[in-house]
């Protein structure tokens, strides 16, 4: 297992106004070598970047500027998996690059912050920051300091490839699929000032937009949005069927239990996909 980590740090707001770049080099599961350079990003520095990473005006006045590196960066990470936590670092690096008019640098990006939402459940949805995640998996490192954080990026993959038994090259592949499965990406608490707020809805078959997003616009308007029909349910949202799925039944099992509900006395109310679309438009117009 090889691949290379990357951080960097800026002068100000301005992405491309690098002032710092870090590198972590892995072989074998381990850290094998960390470099890095101070960089005159010819730019401002702005007192909020210095109180985060401590680098001034006067530290890199005299430090190389990018393209005097460009070589050096090139050799390190061209052609290498390239591991950043989140985009940020990767995005400060296309930005730099277009403001010196230099090449795409020619690698494998992974993003470290995406493979422990995907690696640990406890930070899925949040708490997936560098430093929060380096300190409940135990790596120690100085943070804001772009080699350190590099490593501990590195060394977060390291854990998650231990841990879920998947390889880099299976890593780079989970990136870029859903943190969760379809049914757990569907329940939403619903917006209490929504038109449609106190309705618990649910939605069965196949809809003509991905559910995660049905999802999102429904809770927007107020309605709970629940991944299973039981007595709180009060909208059941029918989509297509699919045959194939429904063993041998002509509804779905969440649209036969609504059924026996609502023959039991409870409040349930049935809609079509398209009837639910013209009933939140309805409500937007109003």
């Amino acid at each position: 297992m090889k691949f290379v980590a990357i951080d960097v740090e800026t002068a100000n707001a301005d992405l491309a106004s690098i002032c710092q770049i870090g590198i972590a080099k892995f072989h074998d599961s381990l850290p094998v070598e960390t470099s890095g350079w101070f960089v005159n990003p010819e730019d401002d520095f702005d007192p909020v970047n210095i109180a985060i990473h401590g680098i001034t005006n006067d530290k890199v006045r005299h430090e190389p500027t990018l393209p005097n590196l460009f070589n050096k960066l090139q050799e390190s990470l061209n052609a290498e998996i390239v591991v950043c936590h989140t985009g940020f670092d990767r995005l400060s690096l296309a930005r730099a690059a277009e403001k010196y008019k230099l090449p795409v640098l020619n690698c494998n990006w992974l993003d470290s912050a995406k493979v422990a939402r995907r690696a640990w459940s406890a930070c899925a949805r949040s708490g997936y920051g560098l430093g929060n995640l380096a300190k409940s998996l135990g790596i120690v490192f100085k943070h804001h300091d772009a080699r350190e954080d590099a490593r501990a990026a590195g060394e977060i993959v390291l854990r998650a490839v231990a841990e879920t038994g998947r390889t880099l090259s299976d890593w780079l592949v989970r990136v870029r699929q859903p943190i969760f499965a379809e049914s757990e990406q569907i329940a939403r608490d619903g917006n209490p000032e929504g038109p449609l707020a106190g309705e618990v809805l649910v939605f069965t078959g196949t809809l003509s937009i991905p559910r995660g997003e049905a999802a999102e616009i429904a809770a927007g308007t107020g309605c709970t949005v629940a991944e299973s029909v039981n007595k709180t349910t009060t909208l059941l949202v029918v989509g297509n069927q699919d045959v194939r799925k429904l063993a041998g039944h002509e509804k779905s099992s969440k649209q036969r239990k609504a059924e026996t509900l609502i023959a039991k006395g409870l409040s349930i109310r049935v809609l079509t996909e398209d009837d639910f679309r013209r009933l939140l438009h309805m409500e937007r117009v109003e």
